[in-house]
């Protein structure tokens, strides 16, 4: 997929499945991403539902109430996010089991955070997958599922399995799967909205991008109001333009002037909603000399011109 097409597909519909107990750490990084996502595509790319085992208000260990949408067993989608966090022993009997099972099909995918993946593997749907747990839980998770082949991983994706280890890396989970499902250049966006420290990644999500990238892109934060032509980026990055236009392509699925030019225009839109800076102003700290040719470039990445978007 080019690098920040606009797909107009259905929205993936994600149901967020919440016990008593869960945390919000974990809630955040999985739906924080995904509502950045939407956002800085301009696009419904997910839509999500907070969902319970019998539609209850649902407390986090911290005490945030939540009032889910819906309840598990009138629910589907393309995957089910089951987050029991702490406490999970307690919510492992019968009644959760056989809810699971029934949800394993009406959702696509099944992702179990946190410590969701007991509950998965109690219910007999992580038999003969790959799976990783909270890593303080992985000796016994190991010990009392033999049929799951258990992984000390951030997060481990097997077929219409996924899961993951913990809050932090809920966050490097789901832009992971932004990554794969919508292209890294809008994965690296959603890094950097949240100012993540390596905000470049590998195909894999949690594998750091080459230090070439990373270096080209600290460059590129760094000069958004006065851009460096492309060879001499590359020089000071380290690299030849020729390699960093191989690396930048292959990691991020765009060349540098395209990654350059999108991070000048986010920041701009930025500058439109949170400031009252005329646009020439604006103009100016994105690196365009003339408005005009900021907003054509606005309208061509944004559909919607600078005063449009302040205005509405």
């Amino acid at each position: 997929m080019p690098v920040w097409e606009k797909t107009h597909a259905a929205p993936q519909k994600i149901g967020v499945l919440l016990f008593q107990g869960f945390s919000n750490h974990c809630l955040a990084n999985a739906v924080e991403p995904m509502r950045a996502a939407n956002m800085l595509s301009g696009q419904q790319l997910y839509d999500w539902t907070f969902l319970s085992l019998d539609v209850q208000p649902v407390e986090s260990s911290s005490g945030l109430p939540v009032t889910p949408h819906n309840r598990l067993n009138a629910a589907s989608g393309d995957m089910l996010m089951v987050m029991p966090s702490y406490g999970f022993h307690g919510h492992d009997g019968w009644s959760t089991q056989a809810a699971l099972r029934a949800a394993a099909r009406r959702f696509s995918t099944l992702t179990a955070l946190d410590t969701g993946s007991w509950l998965l593997a109690r219910a007999g749907l992580l038999d003969g997958y790959k799976a990783t747990i909270h890593w303080e839980e992985l000796t016994p998770f190991a010990e009392r599922f033999p049929e799951v082949e258990v992984l000390r991983e951030r997060f481990v994706i097997d077929r219409d399995r996924i899961t993951c280890s913990g809050a932090m890396a809920a966050f490097d989970l789901v832009l992971h799967l932004i990554g794969r499902d919508h292209g890294q250049a809008l994965a690296l966006e959603v890094a950097q909205l949240f100012m993540t420290r390596d905000s470049a990644r590998s195909h894999g999500g949690s594998v750091p991008a080459s230090r070439i990238v990373n270096r080209a892109l600290a460059l590129m934060q760094e000069t958004l109001e006065d851009p460096l032509p492309i060879p001499t980026l590359a020089r000071r990055a380290g690299a030849t333009q020729k390699t960093l236009e191989t690396r930048m392509r292959a990691e991020l699925g765009a060349p540098p002037a395209t990654v350059y030019q999108r991070m000048r225009l986010t920041l701009a839109r930025k500058l439109v909603v949170d400031t009252d800076l005329a646009v020439s102003e604006i103009a100016v700290r994105c690196g365009y000399a003339n408005p005009a040719a900021m907003t054509r470039a606005f309208r061509a990445t944004f559909a919607t011109t600078p005063r449009a978007l302040r205005q509405g």
